[in-house]
């Protein structure tokens, strides 16, 4: 009997001291970020390039005049505004110009839809559709006065209409317009959260606008820094370059509330996602800076071949349209 009873005892010892061991393994926690134990590893696509190290090199390809825009189809990278009132084609894999495709008078900024390329042209007050494939013209639609930043909800087309301080939704099968709607004044950048839309205030405003996807009901409009630009979704929170603050500020998408600011290079522009860190453009140091997405620390700051503006990620790498006339891979 003892020695049953104190076989017992140990396998209690054991049971305890395994259970204790268990506790301490770190795990991901649901605010902050995860145990450096558990740090992601690099994704499939920079693991097939052998490229698990950071951004330490950069190419930069000339594209002629000065682009703002970039969008990424899937396999090209499409920079707005290089050659005047066109868009350039770049294969992503290599950076070879594969087409320039005319669109409208002093085009903007692009987003991809799953086919096609959709171009803001700023002086015709309308968007040009693109067939992704080829380039091919499939008709140019009319939107607000001064239409500028565009992006894609997963079923219509968004553009903020600076003259007009609203916003246009578009049906992307024809290029109907299915409403406008008031955002602030000189809406810039835009950002859809998985419901909602996040619109940019320049003109004094500093403020970002949500509006609900599906009727363009305003939801709220909070305060941002000064001159916001760029907008974009990590999952989580919502990101707003702060081009007169030097920063970029991380919002809740419940209620706007601010959840952190923090400082990058000279007057930052627009904001992108790689599934762990954002990447923001400073057009005033001709940089980008990396912050780690999950609690806003800087992780580095990459030079580019001018001063960047729009920023895409293609899966493995960065791209910039630069406005000296380049875009920069990095």
């Amino acid at each position: 009997m003892r020695t049953h009873r104190n076989f017992l005892i140990l396998l209690v010892l054991v049971f305890s001291a395994s259970s204790g061991f268990a506790q301490s393994v770190a795990i991901p926690s649901a605010v902050g970020c995860a145990s450096p134990a558990l740090a992601p590893v690099p994704n499939a696509n920079q693991l097939a390039l052998l490229r698990w190290y950071g951004a330490n090199t950069v190419n930069t390809f000339p594209t002629g005049g000065g682009p703002n825009g970039i969008a990424f189809d899937g396999a090209n990278v499409w920079v707005v505004g290089g050659p005047p009132n066109s868009v350039s084609k770049f294969r992503a894999n290599d950076g070879a110009l594969v087409g320039t495709f005319a669109v409208g008078n002093i085009p903007g900024y692009a987003a991809f839809d799953g086919a096609n390329i959709w171009v803001t042209n700023l002086l015709d007050h309308t968007v040009s559709k693109l067939r992704a494939s080829d380039g091919t013209n499939l008709g140019n639609f009319p939107t607000g006065a001064f239409p500028w930043v565009i992006a894609f909800d997963g079923s219509s087309i968004w553009i903020a209409d600076i003259g007009d301080n609203t916003v246009s939704k578009l049906r992307p099968s024809d290029g109907a317009t299915l409403g406008v709607f008031p955002a602030g004044p000189n809406p810039i950048g835009l950002a859809f959260d998985g419901q909602n839309v996040w619109v940019a205030n320049q003109g004094g405003a500093n403020t970002v606008t949500k509006l609900r996807a599906s009727d363009g009901v305003r939801l709220g409009v909070f305060p941002v820094g000064k001159n916001p630009v760029g907008v974009t979704f990590d999952g989580s929170f919502i990101w707003v370059a702060n081009q007169d603050s030097d920063n970029v500020m991380r919002l809740r998408p419940s209620d706007g509330q601010v959840m952190g600011t923090f400082p990058v290079g000279s007057r930052p522009q627009f904001v992108a996602f790689d599934g762990t860190n954002v990447w923001i453009t400073n057009a005033g140091s001709n940089s980008v800076t990396k912050l780690r997405a999950c609690d806003g620390e800087a992780l580095g700051t990459f030079p580019t071949g001018g001063p960047p503006f729009g920023i895409v990620f293609d899966g493995a790498n960065f791209w910039t349209a630069n406005n000296n006339g380049s875009t920069s891979k990095l």
